[in-house]
């Protein structure tokens, strides 16, 4: 394994495990504010607990392979928590526009990540986690689409903006 390749498959184990934990903390955020009362809690709770999964596989990974956790943990604790707060705040379809905006942008990330990963061919454990992690995390968003995401207020701004927060934290979390 040479030294660059190294370094990219840690990349993408670094910045995907930080994907699954913003995730975490987001749908924390949002039951701490709906409960399990709540329009869609217990769906969300599901999203959650999926993600938990997938975090602990992404975990496991980072321990098997050597690769450090972003240094932004911390913060991502915090925003993804806040973020999952603050939608759920605004209402039920904010907290489901939150979550379709943020699948979005996962589903394009590990699509990207699976075309490379698919055209060397040359490590089809990572691989096999992003196409199953891609396939729920579509579902997700599916889910949130039907669950009235569309409907939240100011949907093409709230969607837009948490789009792009996310498309800025890939980037900061695969070198940091």
């Amino acid at each position: 394994m040479t030294d660059a390749f190294r370094k990219d498959r840690s990349e993408m184990i670094r910045v995907d495990q930080a994907g699954e934990f913003g995730a975490t903390r987001i749908y924390a955020g949002q039951l701490a504010v709906m409960g399990d009362r709540g329009p869609h809690s217990a769906e969300i709770r599901g999203m959650a607990e999926q993600e938990a999964g997938h975090r602990a596989e992404f975990d496991a990974l980072m321990a098997k392979r050597g690769v450090r956790p972003t240094a932004l943990q911390p913060f991502w604790n915090l925003a993804g928590y806040a973020l999952g707060a603050g939608t759920a705040l605004i209402g039920p379809e904010a907290a489901m526009a939150c979550t379709a905006a943020v699948e979005t942008e996962i589903d394009k990330h590990y699509s990207q990540q699976l075309d490379e990963l698919e055209a060397d061919g040359d490590d089809p454990e990572l691989a096999d986690m992003i196409h199953r992690f891609r396939e729920d995390e579509r579902e997700h968003r599916d889910a949130a689409l039907d669950a009235g995401a569309e409907n939240a207020p100011a949907y093409p701004l709230l969607s837009a903006a948490i789009r792009l927060g996310c498309r800025a934290a890939i980037r900061i979390s695969e070198k940091i």
